[in-house]
């Protein structure tokens, strides 16, 4: 399997939904600050499959 770099939509989603998750422990933010974990999972998640997924 070879790894091929994630589009850039696929980054700037990744990187927004980890910022917002870091940001929702500092400041209160409705949903992101009770799901900050779950939203850092899933910005991981998307990153990893733009990694793993050639085109996505």
């Amino acid at each position: 399997m070879s790894l091929s770099p994630p589009t850039t939509i696929v980054f700037v989603i990744s990187v927004v939904l980890a910022t917002l998750a870091i940001i929702g422990t500092f400041i209160p933010i409705p949903v992101i600050t009770d799901q900050g974990f779950w939203v850092m999972v899933v910005a991981f998640v998307i990153l990893a499959c733009g990694n793993i997924f050639r085109g996505f």
